[in-house]
């Protein structure tokens, strides 16, 4: 990398947007060149710096081919999309990226640990950090114990597990997700959204890609919804699910005859019956209470996960 290059990638890092989208359009074109189907049509959206944003829509919606012209995999057919202040097709934007598609095609043969090292040294990372983020990465992820098994072995939740370490290697500017929690079990997720809290909190940008509404509700700041390659809802996530006609009270629980005067005074004022119900903790949380509370057995699989490597959360 030349001086001048980085310099120029650095000011572009200085800007508050992470990728900025303006009149995006991708159609695809038959053998005679003919437009065959227009999969991304005139979308504008961006992304902040320290934020989480979802990218949703149904099957078809044009979500995986926006993913792939943010990348530099695919070239607009109009419109712009700027990553890191340059075109996401620099080589220099593309250290800054992480990436987690769909599905986690690994070389079969390769271990972790030698996964995550050829890597590393395609993003010209030296030997030191290399080996560094490598344990490190792999005793967050919980693999430190299969590390030299080969990946061919791995379950699909363990798969998915190198993928997601191998997305981090570099400490990407920008980190891309493609339902980066499929296949994983709970307490593997929970490392995922620990893992994408701690470096928004850094100032890292990250596009969530979901059918898994709860997620992404949950990590979200902000979302923009596709539907037949058009934008139909983007927005702050509490300001487009909030229900401004409605509001809900949460208060400790009163002795009978108290709760029954206050129930009948809240009739007279609305006019209706009030609901009334205990709040409770998701279910993520109570399975992991469970699980936490169950104490250590041994383990064929995935490992415990030791919470975030250090070099994602800022402590090293």
């Amino acid at each position: 990398m030349t001086s001048v290059a980085m310099e120029t990638l650095n000011a572009g890092n200085d800007s508050p947007l992470r990728v900025e989208a303006k009149g995006l359009v991708k159609v695809f074109r038959d053998f005679w060149r003919r437009p065959k189907v227009r999969a991304v049509d005139g979308i504008d959206f961006n992304v902040g710096m320290g934020e989480i944003v979802g990218l949703l829509g149904p099957n078809g919606s044009g979500k995986s081919t926006t993913i792939k012209m943010l990348l530099g995999l695919l070239f607009p057919s109009e419109g712009s999309v700027r990553v890191l202040g340059e075109s996401p097709q620099n080589v220099l934007v593309k250290q800054q990226i992480g990436y987690l598609p769909e599905s986690s095609e690994l070389y079969p043969f390769l271990t972790p640990r030698e996964t995550l090292d050829f890597y590393g040294r395609l993003f010209e990372l030296t030997s030191k950090t290399r080996k560094s983020r490598i344990e490190q990465l792999l005793e967050m992820v919980g693999l430190t114990h299969a590390a030299d098994r080969q990946v061919g072995e791995f379950s699909m939740g363990m798969k998915r597990r190198v993928g997601l370490a191998q997305a981090l290697v570099n400490d990407p500017q920008l980190l891309v997700l493609d339902e980066p929690t499929a296949g994983l079990d709970p307490p593997a997720c929970r490392q995922v959204k620990d893992t994408m809290l701690a470096m928004v909190r850094r100032g890292k940008s990250i596009v969530l890609s979901s059918h898994l509404l709860a997620d992404v509700e949950s990590m979200c700041t902000r979302l923009v919804i596709l539907y037949k390659g058009r934008i139909r809802a983007q927005g702050n996530v509490k300001e487009l699910l909030s229900q401004s006609d409605r509001l809900s009270v949460t208060m400790p629980a009163l002795p009978p005859e108290k709760m029954k005067s206050l129930l009948q005074t809240l009739r007279d004022h609305i006019g209706e019956e009030p609901q009334v119900e205990h709040p409770s903790m998701d279910l993520e949380r109570f399975f992991l209470n469970v699980i936490e509370d169950a104490g250590d057995s041994p383990l064929t699989g995935a490992g415990h996960h030791e919470g975030i490597a250090s070099y994602l959360d800022g402590t090293q």
